[in-house]
């Protein structure tokens, strides 16, 4: 078995990434029980981090290599010089590289537009390695459009994606208040104490510290903010919901409400691509209140805890198989593993908003799964037996599933 794993040319040893990743947050959290930081961590928060770190994953899974074809079409067809590829270029293109992440990150707050696609990476309130994870595929196709530069300019996009991998790596650790400086680094490196003023809603600390990797982008540019007071973590406006679905789209929705509340199409333009700062910040939570009604306070049962650990394990376990066996995986195994993926992260979201139609939810999983296992050992019959049962027990076992899960009828 060890023999197969390690020489077969279709294991995509990618995603050891994901098991890395909880290593270092297991890690952190160690560290932080060992200073007294407990703190830290939110349990909830920590769930919706995590979960959206799941869905970015997944859904990467079926853009990377369109990434790197847009890269190399790029780079075939209009690269304006061939650079050689020599140990001086890689110094040369790791510069450019975090100098178009400034830019890409600056205008992704500075522009409604690309604010939508960013903001769910400052939603948490909490800062630690879990918050690293709040990426979403829409943030991902955005900054790939600008880093489409790199091989417009003419570096190799195999290079390129070389790079991107250390860049994104090393953006990782500065996710974390238990490393509070790094002395000289400070001067050249974006530190964890840089990177907890960006996500700061301070109003000395807003719109500050850009870089990812160099901390003199922002020093050229005038944004940088040296650490001094204690940061508030979180939005100026902070969502009041951890519903999946919600965090994902809700600029988007308070957009599209701005444009509709004035009239001509440069109005609407000039909020679409304005500043998030002239947005009517009434907005979001007219819309709360219109589609997120009702929110219920955070269940502390253990019991609950553990259900949502273990649909947050399942999730993750899934991931790992998918992408480690991804080019032997069949398409349809592929799509019924990306569904049963959302669908238990939507989960995660309404348990945490303690939503009671959580119930349909999961029997819209069962019957993907029952389905799914019909086909695969050509059994019709089973899932005809499954779906009669089932539909008989849908009422009755309603008030056991939430009285299991919330402790309530």
């Amino acid at each position: 078995m060890s023999e197969f794993f390690w020489n077969n040319k279709a294991v995509n040893y990618a995603a050891l990434a994901i098991p890395a990743f909880f290593l270092f947050l297991g890690l952190e959290y160690v560290a932080a029980i060992r200073q007294r930081k407990t703190q830290v961590f939110n349990f909830d928060s920590s769930v919706a981090n995590i979960s959206i770190g799941i869905a970015e994953r997944l859904l990467n899974l079926f853009l990377t290599a369109s990434f790197y074809g847009v890269f190399t079409y790029i780079y075939e067809h209009f690269a304006l010089w061939s650079i050689p590829n020599t140990w001086g270029v890689w110094v040369v293109l790791i510069l450019a590289t975090d100098l178009v992440w400034y830019w890409y990150h600056r205008l992704g707050h500075e522009i409604n537009l690309f604010w939508a696609a960013h903001i769910v990476h400052h939603h948490s309130e909490e800062f630690n390695y879990s918050v690293s994870a709040r990426i979403t595929t829409l943030q991902s196709i955005v900054r790939n459009v600008f880093w489409s530069v790199l091989p417009l300019i003419g570096f190799h996009p195999a290079m390129v994606m070389t790079i991107l991998v250390v860049h994104g790596t090393y953006s990782f650790f500065t996710h974390t208040q238990l490393i509070r400086s790094l002395g000289w680094l400070e001067h050249i490196l974006i530190t964890p104490s840089h990177h907890r003023v960006h996500h700061a809603s301070n109003e000395k600390y807003l719109n500050k510290n850009y870089g990812d990797l160099f901390v003199f982008w922002d020093k050229l540019f005038g944004t940088f903010q040296k650490e001094e007071e204690q940061p508030v973590y979180g939005l100026t406006h902070p969502l009041k919901s951890y519903s999946f679905i919600w965090q994902h789209f809700h600029y988007f929705l308070e957009i599209l409400y701005a444009t509709k509340q004035v009239s001509g199409i440069g109005n609407k333009l000039r909020i679409v691509f304005g500043r998030p700062e002239v947005l009517d910040q009434n907005i979001r939570p007219l819309l709360e209140e219109r589609f997120i009604p009702d929110r219920r306070q955070a269940n502390a049962l253990v019991r609950f805890k553990v259900y949502l650990v273990i649909q947050l394990g399942l999730a993750v376990a899934v991931l790992f198989l998918i992408t480690l066996f991804y080019q032997q995986t069949q398409p349809l195994e592929k799509v019924v593993g990306a569904f049963f993926i959302l669908i238990t992260l939507v989960n995660c979201g309404a348990l945490l908003e303690q939503r009671r139609w959580i119930y349909y939810l999961e029997y819209l999983r069962m019957l993907v799964l029952v389905t799914y296992v019909s086909y695969l050992i050509e059994r019709p019959e089973l899932l005809s037996g499954v779906l009669v049962v089932s539909l008989a027990m849908l009422w009755p076992m309603q008030k056991w599933y939430l009285r299991l899960v919330y402790g309530q009828g």
